[in-house]
C-alpha cells in the first residue's frame, strides 16, 4: 500500500472520516486549549494537530507566533488568509528586530565541509548515472562550497586588519563584513543564477538524496588537504549542514542594500577544528513588512516600550502617510502610590555608582553594591530581584560577594536565587524561589517587616526572567536594576545594523559612514567611533538599552493591587549626572515611572527612609 506524504509523517492520519468527526465537533465547541485539542484527538482516534489545523480558513481568531505570521512560506503552509483581517501584534517593541532576525542566515566552517565531503562522494559514486543538467547543477554547489570554504581557512582577510577579539588581546578572530554583491564578486561567484540553484534543490531533493547516501560513509576526507579528525561531522547531520548551505544561498538573491555578509574567521582550535562561521545579517524590514500590511485590513502594534514610535515607523512602514498611523497610549492601572522608582547614584558608605564599562569591574564599586543589598534586605519585604547586565557580570560580582562575606551578611536575612544559564533550568530556580516568598504568608501578619525573610534572586537582562515572567505581589516587592545595559559596542553585527538605521533617507550620513564600510567593526573602540558619528543610529542603540530596561523593571508591577519599589542604581540615572555619554535614560522610561522618578537623593539614608515609609504605607492599605 503507497503510504501518502502526510500519513507517513502522522500515523494517525490514516482516516480521513475521524478528521472529518474531529473537525465536526471542534466546530461544536467554543474555545479550545491544547490539552483540550489533544484529549478530543485522542477520544476520536486521529491527529489534533492536523485537524485543529485544517480550521484555519474558518476560525474567527487565530493565535500564532511572531514567525507563522511574518514568513511567508509559513503562511502558506498554513493556509493563512490576511487578506481583510485585522492583525493585532504584542509585545511589538521586537517586531522590527525580530522580522529581520528571521531572515538572517549562517553556516560554519564544519557545516560546510560537511556538506562538500558528501556531495563530492556522491557526485563520485554517482556521476555516470546522472543527465547533463544534474551534473551542472550539483558541480556547481561543489564549487560553491569550496569557495565558501576557502574563504574561511584563508588566515588572511583580504579587506580588513585582524580585530582584537578576545581577552588576553591575541588575533584569535578575523571579523569583517561585506556588501552581498561585492562577497559573491570576491569569491568569483557572482555569474551563478542562485535562484535557479534553489529551485533545483528543492525540486531535485538532492539534500535528501546526498545525506541518506552520506550517512553509509564511515571515513571522511577532505580534498582541500585541511586537516580534519573527521570528528565534526558527527556533530550535526548532513541534512542540517545542507540546509544552513541553502538557507545562505538564499540570502545571496537579496539586494545589494537589504543586508551584510559577516565573516568571523576563527584561528583552529586546539583540537584542529575551525570554528569560523559566514553570516548574512537582514537589516531592512520594510519589504517583508509591507506584505503584511498591504494585504491586511488593520494592523495594530501593541506593547509597553513602543516609543519612540518615530524608530518603529521608519524601520517597518516609511511608506505610510503619517495620517494612517494613529498613536494611543493610556496611563498605567496601577496608582503611583503603590510604585516607588528612585535613582540611585551612591551607596551606604557614600561611593558613586559608576557601572559603565570601564569602572564596574572596580572591587570598591562591586562592594559598594553588596552593602547596598546588605541594607535592602532589612527594610523590603519578601522578594528583591537585581538585574546584572551580562552572565558574566553577574558571576564576577557575586564571586567577588562571597569572597568578602557579603554574601553570608545577606543571606542571614534572604536566601540567594540565581538565574541559570540554561533557560530550562529557570522553571525550577522560580519555583523554589516562589516557594520561599508564599512561606512568609504563613506567618504572623503582625510581624513586623524589618524581621521578615524572603529571598533576593540575581537576575540578568535579557535573560528568561527579564523577558517573560511575571514577578507579582512578593516575588518582586524591589526591582533592582544595577547600570545600564548597553549592548557591546563590539558586537560586529549590531553595528552594521546601527549604521544602517543611520543612513534611512539620509545620504549625507551615507557619506560620512562609508569609511565604516572597509574597516573591521568588531573591536569596542571602532564601535565607540561609529556611534559617534550618528544621530538616528545612536537613538537606536539607546532605545535597546532602555527596552532592555523597561522590560526588565516592568516585571513587578502586573495587576492593580500590586506594589512595588524600582532602583535604578547608576550615577547616570541621576538627574544632575554629568558621566552621561548619550542622553538621560528617565526620558526613556514609561510614562507612568517617568511621571513619579525620585531622579536624585542627597544619600543612601535618604533612599533608606523613603523604601521604609512606602511599604509600611503599602503594608497597611493591603491589610
Amino acid at each position: 500500500m503507497c503510504r501518502t506524504k502526510a500519513s507517513s509523517g502522522c500515523p494517525m492520519l490514516g482516516k480521513p472520516k475521524l478528521q472529518k468527526n474531529f473537525r465536526s465537533q471542534i466546530s461544536q465547541r467554543g474555545p479550545l486549549d491544547i490539552e483540550d485539542l489533544v484529549h478530543l484527538g485522542r477520544n476520536v482516534g486521529t491527529c489534533p494537530y492536523y485537524g485543529s489545523r485544517s480550521m484555519v480558513q474558518a476560525a474567527d481568531l487565530i493565535v500564532l507566533p511572531y514567525q507563522s505570521l511574518l514568513s511567508k512560506s509559513s503562511r502558506e503552509s498554513l493556509g493563512l488568509v490576511l487578506k481583510n483581517s485585522i492583525v493585532i501584534i504584542d509585545e511589538a517593541h521586537n517586531l522590527a528586530d525580530s522580522l529581520i532576525s528571521m531572515y538572517d542566515s549562517m553556516i560554519t566552517y564544519s557545516q560546510l565541509e560537511n556538506v562538500h565531503h558528501h556531495m563530492e562522494r556522491y557526485f563520485e559514486r554517482f556521476w555516470s548515472l546522472l543527465g547533463p543538467g544534474n551534473r551542472r547543477y550539483i558541480q556547481t554547489l561543489i564549487l560553491v562550497t569550496r569557495a565558501l570554504l576557502k574563504l574561511l581557512h584563508n588566515e588572511e582577510a583580504p579587506y580588513a586588519e585582524p580585530c582584537k577579539n578576545n581577552s588576553t588581546g591575541k588575533n584569535s578572530t578575523l571579523d569583517y563584513s561585506m556588501a552581498i554583491n561585492d562577497f559573491l564578486f570576491s569569491l568569483n561567484i557572482d555569474n551563478i543564477n542562485f535562484v535557479k540553484l534553489l529551485q533545483y534543490i528543492k525540486e531535485s531533493n538532492i539534500m535528501h538524496k546526498v545525506s541518506g547516501y552520506g550517512e553509509r560513509i564511515i571515513n571522511p576526507r577532505n580534498d582541500l588537504g585541511m586537516k580534519t579528525s573527521g570528528k565534526c561531522y558527527e556533530k550535526e547531520s548532513t541534512l542540517s549542514s545542507f540546509r544552513a548551505l541553502a538557507d545562505m544561498l538564499l540570502s545571496f538573491i537579496n539586494f545589494d542594500g537589504d543586508g551584510r555578509m559577516i565573516i568571523s574567521k576563527n584561528k583552529s582550535t586546539c583540537f584542529g577544528e575551525n570554528g569560523g562561521y559566514i553570516k548574512f545579517v537582514m537589516l531592512t524590514g520594510e519589504k517583508i513588512f509591507s506584505e503584511v500590511v498591504d494585504q491586511t485590513h488593520a494592523v495594530v502594534l501593541a506593547g509597553g516600550t513602543l516609543q519612540p514610535i518615530e524608530e518603529t515607523r521608519e524601520r517597518l512602514f516609511p511608506w505610510l502617510p503619517s495620517s494612517q498611523l494613529n498613536f494611543f497610549s493610556c496611563s498605567h492601572i496601577v496608582p503611583p502610590e503603590s510604585v516607588l522608582p528612585m535613582a540611585v547614584s551612591s551607596g551606604p558608605s557614600g561611593q558613586p555608582f559608576d557601572f559603565s564599562y570601564s569602572s564596574r569591574s572596580s572591587s570598591a564599586i562591586v562592594k559598594e553594591l553588596g552593602l547596598l543589598l546588605c541594607n535592602l534586605v532589612t527594610v523590603v519585604p519578601e522578594g528583591i530581584v537585581v538585574f546584572f547586565s551580562s552572565f558574566d557580570y553577574e558571576e564576577q560580582v557575586h564571586g567577588l560577594w562571597r569572597a568578602t562575606g557579603i554574601l553570608d551578611r545577606i543571606m542571614k536575612k534572604k536566601r540567594i536565587f540565581r538565574e541559570p544559564r540554561n533557560n530550562t533550568d529557570v522553571e525550577s530556580v522560580l519555583k523554589e524561589y516562589k516557594e520561599n516568598i508564599d512561606a512568609l504568608s504563613k506567618k504572623d501578619p503582625q510581624q513586623n517587616i524589618s524581621s521578615s525573610s524572603g529571598a533576593v534572586l540575581l537576575a540578568v537582562v535579557g535573560g528568561k526572567i527579564s523577558e517573560g515572567i511575571n514577578l507579582s505581589d512578593g516575588m518582586g516587592r524591589c526591582i533592582v536594576m544595577v547600570g545600564l545595559p548597553y549592548p557591546s559596542p563590539s558586537d560586529i553585527e549590531l553595528m552594521e545594523r546601527v549604521k544602517h538605521i543611520e543612513t534611512l533617507g539620509n545620504s549625507n550620513s551615507i557619506k560620512s559612514l562609508k569609511f565604516y564600510n572597509e574597516v573591521p567593526s568588531g573591536d569596542v573602540e571602532t564601535g565607540l567611533e561609529i556611534l559617534r558619528s550618528c544621530k538616528r543610529g545612536k537613538e537606536y542603540y539607546e532605545n535597546l538599552c532602555m527596552k532592555a530596561v523597561n522590560q526588565s523593571i516592568g516585571r513587578a508591577i502586573r495587576h492593580i493591587n500590586d506594589y512595588a519599589a524600582i532602583l535604578l542604581v547608576d550615577v547616570r540615572y541621576s538627574s544632575n549626572s554629568s558621566k552621561r555619554s548619550f542622553s538621560h535614560p528617565a526620558d526613556k522610561l514609561p510614562k507612568w515611572i517617568k511621571d513619579c522618578l525620585i531622579s536624585s537623593t542627597e544619600n543612601y539614608g535618604e533612599v533608606h527612609r523613603r523604601l521604609h515609609q512606602f511599604f509600611k504605607l503599602n503594608r497597611k492599605m493591603g491589610q
